[in-house]
């Protein structure tokens, strides 16, 4: 190896100095990219964060989720590789998106495992009333999730104490609305409770099939089929006992109730009603009747406490 050979000490300064100066007009070009993804591309945030908040109740902050979303996309134009022939804007509304979802989660006060349970509740409970007809019972909700009563309850209560409300969204006369009150009149309590007490009575007085019909099915939760095999009739003929039933209670609470009854029809010349109808009518004028004369105030009001609260079962 001869004197040529070996590169002089200025050269390879100059090498030095070739490549420092290359590393810095990358780093430059760079930062100038990644700043110009950041700013080109600022309302894919804005848009996400709009489209999130029309499905979000009013206490979220709307700054948190634009702050999360910000840093998303930053990193996400610090960490994009444009060789992957992937478009930034398709990869950054995927990042952004994902960056607001676990801002939300670190909001919420409930747990995962908690709101998954709670939706699986609504699920549970639409399907039933839309099977049933009616709003379920928890009981039904329990037995259609394969869980406790206890269970149930505790899933309730875990996502009520999730529940936040904005103290800043509230006006000075919205507060005390949203607590509800039990603080009824004197006059209201008392008359709530002497139609509680009406309603006792007019399921005790209801004849012995109607009154076991109306127990197991309302009371009881117990399936037609199993009422019918009980009295030994059709599953129909137990909706039709339940249907004379829920008639009888309805005269006899409206007998309860002078003004809830409608005025007679006078016609100039009446047509006799028919025998049928007339025993009908005859047997509901006797039910209410008996409801009214089946005890008196003190014994109707017996049923619930001095707050309306019930003291006994209905049947």
């Amino acid at each position: 190896m001869t004197a040529a050979d070996i590169p002089s000490e200025r050269a390879t300064h100059e090498t030095s100095e070739t490549l420092d100066d290359a590393v810095e007009d990358s780093a430059e070009i760079e930062a100038v990219d990644t700043e110009a993804l950041v700013r080109d591309n600022l309302a894919l945030v804005g848009h996400a964060v709009r489209e999130l908040l029309t499905r979000l109740p009013a206490h979220v902050n709307r700054d948190d989720l634009v702050s999360a979303g910000m840093l998303a996309l930053v990193l996400t134009a610090r960490s994009f590789d444009p060789s992957r022939g992937v478009p930034f804007a398709r990869f950054a509304a995927i990042r952004v998106k994902g960056a607001l979802t676990d801002e939300l989660r670190s909001m919420d006060w409930a747990s995962r495992a908690v709101r998954g349970k709670a939706r699986e509740a609504d699920t549970v409970r639409n399907e039933l009333t839309s099977a049933l007809r009616r709003t379920p019972t928890r009981i039904e909700v329990a037995q259609a999730m394969g869980v406790s009563l206890t269970q149930l309850d505790s899933v309730d209560a875990d996502v009520q104490r999730a529940s936040v409300l904005s103290l800043h969204a509230l006006t000075p006369d919205a507060g005390a609305e949203l607590v509800p009150s039990r603080n009824d009149g004197p006059e209201a309590l008392l008359m709530h409770r002497e139609q509680v007490g009406y309603l006792h009575d007019a399921i005790e007085v209801l004849p012995q099939r109607l009154h076991l019909v109306v127990e197991q099915y309302f009371f009881g939760q117990r399936k037609m089929a199993d009422i019918a095999t009980e009295l030994g009739v059709t599953e129909s003929r137990v909706s039709q006992l339940r249907s004379e039933a829920l008639v009888l209670l309805r005269a006899g609470m409206h007998a309860s109730d002078p003004a809830q009854v409608p005025p007679p029809v006078r016609d100039p010349v009446p047509a006799p009603a028919p025998a049928t109808r007339r025993r009908a009518a005859a047997a509901r004028d006797a039910y209410a009747c008996a409801v009214l004369a089946h005890s008196n105030l003190s014994q109707r009001l017996q049923a619930t406490s001095v707050l309306g609260e019930p003291l006994r079962a209905a049947v």
